[in-house]
Formats: C-alpha cells, sequence, structure tokens
C-alpha cells in the first residue's frame, strides 16, 4: 500500500549508500501466505545459530625487539600434536616464525620453509589479505611459545595470528538476549562443545572448563574495549556454574560493533585450549513505538484490505519491514488462523499498512472478531525488531460476495504478492529484456560476458553493501530494460532474491525461460569467515567493512522473512576443493582453519543451503574465487553454458 513517491526519509537512506531514490521509485509487493507457513516466517531461537569455533584469533601488536627489529611473543596450544596457524602481518611482509616447544626443542621458520609454509590469499575479492600458513604436526603435545620477529624497525606493528585447534572440541557462541538499540547492554553467551570417541556431543562443564573467557569490542569509530565474562548467573549467562559462560557490554552508537568472544579452556584430556568468536553485532536507533492495541483495515480497491499498524515513528528512516499474522473467529467460536502478511512499508497517515486480500479471509470461513498476532515492524538492513506486539485486536470490512466465491482456488498472485503496480515507472522507463550477471560482496566483475548472450554486467566494485541496499543497486541497474533474469555470485544470490521478494522489477515481468534466479557459491545461511575478515580488516584499517548479512545470525534473521514461494524461484550451485584421501586438500589454507568441510574458500556446504530453493547440484574441484588452490567457480564454461541457456530473460 505504498504512496506514488518516496518520503524523504527513504530519499536520504538510499543517498546515504550511493543510491538514488528518484532513479528507481521503488513498488513494495504485498506478501501474504498460509498459516502452514506461520512457524517458517518467525526468527529462530538465539543459539540456534551460534557460531561453532574450531579457532582462535589472536591479535598480534610487534615491539621494538632490543635488536633493531620488531618483536610480539605468546603461547600456542599444540591440541594432538599439531600447530597449524596462519600470520598476517598487515602489510604483506614477511615475519619470521620461532617457536619453542614444551621440551626445549626450538625451530626457526620463514614463508619458504620447505613442507610448512604456504604465502596465500585469505578473504573474499577486495576484502582478501596476504598472510602465511604453517602447518606442524607429530609434535609433542602442550603449549609452545612463539615469537614474531621483522628485522625491520619500520614494519608494521599490528597483526594477526589465526590458530586451528582440535576440531572435536568447539567454542559455541551467541547473542543471548535481543537487545540491539542505542543505550541497551548487548549480551552475548559461550559454551564449550566436545565430540568425543563415542560420537556424543558433550555440552557445558562436560565439554571442558572454561578458566577464563573475555570480550574483546571494537565500537563503530574503532573505539576498543574489554568486558570480563562470568559464569555467576548475573551476565546473561543462565544458571550460575552450568558451564555457560556470559557478558555484556553497552552500545552507545548505531553502526557494526564487532565483539571477539575469547576463551582460554581445559579439556577433557587436561589440555589447554584457546578459541575465539567473531560476532557483528548491527546497533540501530528505536525509531519506532507501538501506540495502541487496535490496528484498522479498511477497504482500499475490490477484494483488497489496507491493514495500518498502529506504530508512531521518531527520526525514522523511511522504510521498513513488517510482518503480522491473521486470525480469525471460525464457525466454533475459536480462533482460527487466516493468513500471515508482510512487505516493506514505509509510514502512511497514523500507520504502517499491509495488505490483504480478502480470499484468505473467506478460505479460513473466518468472521469477527479478528486479531493481529506476532507483529514486528523490523529495519531492513539488519533486520532488527524496531516494535513489535504478541496480540492486537484487528477490525475488518466484511468479505464482499463476489470475493467468497473465488476463494476456493489456488492462491494467485495478486494473494501472494499484491496487485501489479498500474503504472510502475520502473517498467515504463526501460525496454527489451536482459540477463544481468551480478557478482557478490566486496567484489567486481567475475562472470566472463562472452559466456553468456544478451546479457548485461552489474557492476559495483568493492562495495559493501546489506542485502536491501544491494537489492535497490540491483534495481536501479535493471531499470534500464523492461525485463530480465539474473544470474548471481555469492551475497548477489542472496541480493537477488531479496529484490524479487519485496520490490516490484523487471524480474516480475520475463517472458521467456526456465530459471528466473540462479546463483552459484552464495551463502543463503551466512558464513563464520564474515566476521573474522570484519576483525581482521578493522585492525589494519582496510578492507570493505564489516556486514551483518553475511553472518549466520544475519542471514537467519533475514531469512525469516523469505516466503517459501519466493525461494523456489531460486536456482543455485554449490562447489568445493576436491579431497584426496593421501594428502590435504583445500580452497584456501587459512579458511580451512576456521570453515568445516566441505566448503569453498569462502562459504560451507551446509550453509550454502537455501530451504525450499532448487539445488542444482554440487562441484568438486572448483572454489569461491581466484587465488585459491582450484578454479574460481564462476569460470566454469560448461556450467555457465547451462545456466544461460535456461535463464529468464
Amino acid at each position: 500500500m505504498k504512496p506514488s513517491g518516496l518520503c524523504i526519509a527513504l530519499a536520504v537512506s538510499l543517498a546515504a549508500s550511493g543510491i538514488s531514490a528518484a532513479a528507481i521509485n521503488p513498488q513494495y509487493k504485498q506478501l501474504a501466505g498460509p498459516p502452514s507457513e506461520f512457524a517458517s516466517m518467525q526468527p529462530i531461537a538465539a543459539g540456534a545459530n551460534a557460531i561453532s569455533s574450531k579457532s582462535a584469533l589472536l591479535q598480534v601488536a610487534l615491539s621494538p625487539d632490543g635488536r633493531g627489529g620488531r618483536a610480539w611473543s605468546g603461547s600456542l596450544p599444540a591440541e594432538s600434536g599439531h600447530l597449524h596457524f596462519m600470520v598476517f602481518s598487515g602489510n604483506g611482509a614477511a615475519l619470521q616464525v620461532e617457536l619453542r616447544g614444551p621440551d626445549g626443542a626450538t625451530r626457526t621458520l620463514t614463508r619458504d620453509s620447505a613442507g610448512v609454509a604456504t604465502h596465500a590469499q585469505f578473504g573474499i575479492a577486495g576484502a582478501s589479505y596476504p598472510a602465511d600458513a604453517y602447518a606442524l604436526d607429530s609434535l609433542p603435545a602442550g603449549s609452545w611459545n612463539i615469537t614474531l620477529r621483522s628485522n625491520d624497525p619500520k614494519a608494521s606493528g599490528r597483526g594477526y595470528l589465526l590458530l586451528e585447534g582440535d576440531p572435536a572440541t568447539r567454542l559455541m557462541s551467541y547473542p543471548s538476549g535481543s537487545h540491539q538499540f542505542v543505550g541497551q547492554n548487548v549480551q552475548i553467551a559461550a559454551l564449550l562443545s566436545h565430540l568425543n570417541a563415542n560420537g556424543t556431543n558433550l555440552l557445558g562443564n562436560a565439554a571442558g572448563k572454561i578458566v577464563r573467557a573475555n570480550l574483546r569490542v571494537t565500537a563503530p569509530d574503532g573505539t576498543v574495549s574489554v568486558y570480563p565474562m562470568a559464569d555467576d548467573g548475573r551476565h546473561g549467562d543462565g544458571v550460575a556454574r552450568d558451564g555457560t559462560w556470559g557478558g555484556q557490554f553497552p552500545a552507545r552508537a548505531v553502526g557494526n560493533y564487532l565483539a571477539q568472544v575469547q576463551v582460554e579452556s581445559v579439556g577433557p584430556d587436561g589440555q589447554h585450549q584457546i578459541r575465539t568468536a567473531e560476532h557483528i553485532v548491527p546497533i540501530v536507533a528505536q525509531t519506532l513505538q507501538m501506540r495502541s492495541e487496535q490496528a484498522v483495515g479498511l477497504a482500499s480497491t475490490p477484494g483488497r484490505v489496507e491493514i495500518s499498524l498502529p506504530a508512531s515513528e521518531t527520526g525514522g528512516r523511511g522504510h521498513y519491514r513488517a510482518y503480522a499474522e491473521v486470525w480469525g473467529t471460525g464457525s466454533g467460536g475459536k480462533m482460527v488462523p487466516v493468513a500471515w502478511i508482510s512487505g516493506m512499508t514505509e509510514r502512511s497517515g497514523n500507520g504502517f499498512p499491509l495488505g490483504l486480500d480478502q480470499r484468505w479471509v473467506a478460505r479460513a470461513s473466518a468472521h469477527a472478531p479478528f486479531e493481529l498476532r506476532n507483529v514486528r515492524i523490523e529495519d531492513p538492513d539488519n533486520f532488527v525488531t524496531l516494535a513489535a506486539a504478541s496480540h492486537m485486536g484487528l477490525s475488518l470490512p466484511p468479505v464482499p460476495q463476489s470475493v467468497a466465491t473465488q476463494a476456493q482456488a489456488a492462491p494467485d498472485e495478486a494473494m501472494t504478492m499484491g496487485p501489479r503496480p498500474a503504472a510502475a515507472p520502473v517498467h515504463t522507463m526501460g525496454t527489451g529484456s536482459k540477463l544481468l550477471l551480478v557478482h557478490g560482496y566486496c567484489s567486481s566483475l567475475v562472470w566472463p560476458a562472452s559466456q553468456f548472450s544478451n546479457a548485461a554486467v552489474f557492476s559495483d566494485p568493492n562495495a559493501n553493501r546489506t542485502n536491501d541496499q544491494f537489492a535497490l543497486k540491483i534495481l536501479a541497474f535493471g531499470n534500464t530494460w523492461h525485463d530480465y533474469g539474473i544470474v548471481a555470485h555469492s551475497q548477489g544470490g542472496l541480493a537477488s532474491l531479496h529484490l524479487y521478494t519485496y520490490y516490484w522489477s523487471g524480474l516480475d515481468y520475463v517472458t521467456s525461460g526456465s530459471r528466473l534466479i540462479q546463483s552459484v557459491g552464495s551463502p543463503y545461511q551466512g558464513t563464520n569467515l564474515a566476521g573474522v575478515l570484519a576483525s581482521i580488516g578493522s585492525w589494519f584499517g582496510v578492507g570493505c567493512g564489516s556486514n551483518s548479512s553475511l553472518t549466520y545470525s544475519g542471514a537467519s534473521a533475514w531469512l525469516a522473512g523469505i516466503p517459501t514461494a519466493n525461494r523456489a524461484k531460486v536456482n543455485y550451485y554449490t562447489t568445493s576443493f576436491t579431497t584426496y584421501w593421501w594428502r590435504p586438500s583445500w580452497c584456501n589454507a587459512g579458511a580451512e582453519l576456521v570453515l568445516d568441510d566441505p566448503n569453498d574458500g569462502v562459504t560451507e556446504y551446509a550453509y550454502d543451503q537455501l530451504p525450499g530453493a532448487v539445488n542444482r547440484g554440487h562441484t568438486y574441484g572448483q572454489c569461491h574465487t581466484t587465488n585459491m588452490d582450484y578454479p574460481a567457480q564462476y569460470l566454469d564454461s560448461s556450467r555457465n553454458a547451462t545456466m544461460n541457456a535456461n535463464a529468464a530473460r
């Protein structure tokens, strides 16, 4: 139920992202679906998208060593006799590694050390960092002293060391509260898990003993603070001494906070361990408040109702994602589910409108009194709930008889996405059909355009955008044509699905081809690299910045609003390195310290999956991008030919 012109707040928001509101004038879809989808449209519990970390990212600060160079020293546990780690110097310069074992034996390593050292890039395209990877095996178990040294007194004083631990023991960490507003304290919980020899997964105290835990928090302005964590029942950790530790930090500004959980522990075998988990925590201003316990639905066009969610806005950003369940009274006098309604919305009159086709009411044989349940209005970038109500009264006009007679037919587009705009500028500005080739996060031109016909290359080089901002950029680019399909890489797949779900675009007007959106290597459920790369980039002052859309929790919050029918429009492919029984193999030596197998060097197979979409298969021997140990997945000419032949245009 969107006004013909964008409000000023939305124009300002888009301008801040480098997007011209006048150029796109987005038209919001009015989403709806059956009660059977209620559960899939709800955010999952906090612990269900926990980071499961087998590694530790340790900050390195080199200082003068008295010998004309700079050095840093620390201690690393050789769990199960292995030391697998990666060293980042910030400027790519080599750092000498000196190790002293528990038996007093010493080793000096450089990036040229045969058999144990590999020089590689770690990350994603523009958020990629040079580093040296070391793999030492069959070592005496215990703590090894390590010194990183540079003989150049002008060398960068900043670095990182990424250490892989025994994957049987994990740090499970997740935000334990829903507090993500300026002025609130953000809570994060952490506990250990351990997979024993019998295949039993032990949790908390049964998995080991945490002896020390801290939260290292980097604020949006770069300020770093450290907060203690505890298992005392007073830090968002649940019951005291149950093995779950908690910590909290104050959110004083809008923006992404980087919160690293740092844990030292002793495993079931008595061995010392260190683990970290890197969270990107978006903090927003609470610009909305529910101001009534009653929503009003008014007839807008024949058979349709505009339901106004009664929320007040203070200094808002213009548009939001909203969701509500419609319930009515059944023939037996009990409340019955009618439908869910959702979509992007902006303030109109005294509230925020969502559309409802009255055929949903007739299908449920529902009558007054009606109510809304599980109402939430979220910011469109991070999907933080700004205003919510568990129950709310709802007044609806009677269902016209002409509408009731059509109710039992299968839901059509008007029921699930709302009526098509009668005169949307997006469909009068452009002509012709195209296939759009879309890249991903912090990337640029990846698709070989010569392998696709009648294609146009979307380019937003080395940018860091949320799914919503990314989708609006694609929409602005696509306005050149009347209709188009999309072939997307990495985050481009998420942004394309977001575009199709929430905005009317050329995706809705294609007339040929069987596959509307095709993607390769898209982390639909997030990647653990998101927090690691954001932390490294923040420390070095380079990279594309933090992106909560790519985290486990951020992707989960986004997916909670993507209907099953929309997911079915996506055809996706996944890849990973080739496995060999006689030698180690990976896409990226550093990513292998963080990700579980199989992975493509950026995303794990398990988190590439998009439930409800069409899985077109997995290919071994291909990696996420260039500068990895196998060819980049987007260069597969055979798969590209298949996508080209089936693409919608």
